[in-house]
């Protein structure tokens, strides 16, 4: 088994908090969530973000097939933005399980 090289553990970290930081400046969310605000709660409010999108691109979607909206490029933005986040959350699920992998994976 390979020990883990704790430099390049770091420079992933960081380099993961840096494309975040990124990620919430281009998406007009500067401001850092309060210190009290626990890592389930922000895991559990991105989700239903992400959820709540999903639907209003759903409902566009719906509304733009029965002829209530002939507003096509909206539809196709809201489902791009859903899209985008629902790949977001699963590229941030699969990082999770692969550092949990690697926690259970270390020698005691």
């Amino acid at each position: 088994m390979n020990p883990i090289d704790q430099n390049r553990l770091l420079q992933m970290r960081s380099a993961i908090v840096a494309q975040n930081q990124t990620l919430q400046r281009a998406a007009g969310l500067d401001t850092a969530p309060p210190a009290s605000t626990s890592f389930t709660q922000t895991l559990s409010d991105a989700v239903r973000a992400v959820d709540v999108q999903q639907s209003k691109a759903s409902d566009l979607s719906a509304a733009y097939e029965r002829g209530e909206t002939h507003d096509i490029v909206s539809v196709m933005v809201e489902r791009q933005k859903a899209s985008l986040g629902f790949e977001a959350t699963l590229q941030v699920r699969n990082k999770l399980l692969s550092a949990y992998r690697d926690i259970m994976n270390m020698p005691v």
